[in-house]
């Protein structure tokens, strides 16, 4: 089966448990206004900080609920996958997979296979991570400020899995984007382009094509 077509059927699930605990929560946040009895700004300011409450449980719930829908993907994940894309960890530089990673293909998410960087966009920043100056698919990211003692970051993760995959810097190429996504190898699975097809990416098998027909060439 295709990737999308996979991906569509835990979207309808997960879509469907999402809108029934989202009216559970109204129906209780709701019910926790009601025991309001102030009146002025006091009143506002309990009402907003009602609704701040109830977007960060509902931001919370639907983040359960995505890892719910891989929670046999995640049971299947190495110490080190685990470690950075369950909680939010970061491996060693130069130590891993991927850094000097050249063969063409794409990287997509260890847990849920969502396509999101191509060696097309891939370069070597220094830093002993993979670096990549765009995403494949932009939809397929989200992003997240992580206050930490480096200071406020931008966190990048996967949309569907919610895999921590690195943080974005604005020291990327200037001729490019000018951006570098720094991304934990562990967070990554590779596809090799000859392998596009058969693992079910054959959209993206086009972009490698003049590639592909010179190692034929060379072999």
């Amino acid at each position: 089966m295709d990737y999308r077509a996979k991906l569509k059927d835990k979207r309808v699930l997960a879509s469907l448990a999402l809108v029934f605990s989202s009216l559970l929560l109204t129906a209780v946040s709701g019910s926790a206004l009601d025991q309001f009895k102030i009146s002025g700004d006091d009143k506002n300011k309990e009402v907003q900080k009602s609704k701040a409450g109830y977007s960060e449980r509902t931001s919370s719930l639907a983040e359960q609920q995505n890892k719910s829908e891989y929670s046999e993907e995640i049971s299947q994940l190495s110490e080190m996958e685990y470690y950075v894309t369950q909680q939010n960890g970061t491996e060693p530089s130069f130590e891993n997979q991927y850094y000097d990673h050249k063969q063409p293909g794409i990287y997509v998410d260890v847990v849920s296979g969502e396509p999101l960087f191509s060696s097309k966009h891939k370069f070597d920043s220094g830093t002993g991570w993979p670096a990549f100056y765009k995403p494949l698919e932009p939809e397929n990211l989200i992003t997240r400020k992580d206050k930490g003692p480096l200071g406020v970051r931008t966190e990048v993760a996967s949309k569907e899995a919610r895999s921590h995959l690195g943080h974005i810097f604005q020291d990327g190429p200037d001729d490019k984007t000018g951006l570098r996504y720094c991304i934990n190898s562990a967070a990554l699975e590779f596809i090799p382009a000859e392998d596009l097809e058969e693992k079910g990416y054959g959209q993206y098998s086009s972009m490698f094509e003049t590639e592909n027909s010179t190692q034929e060439e060379q072999q």
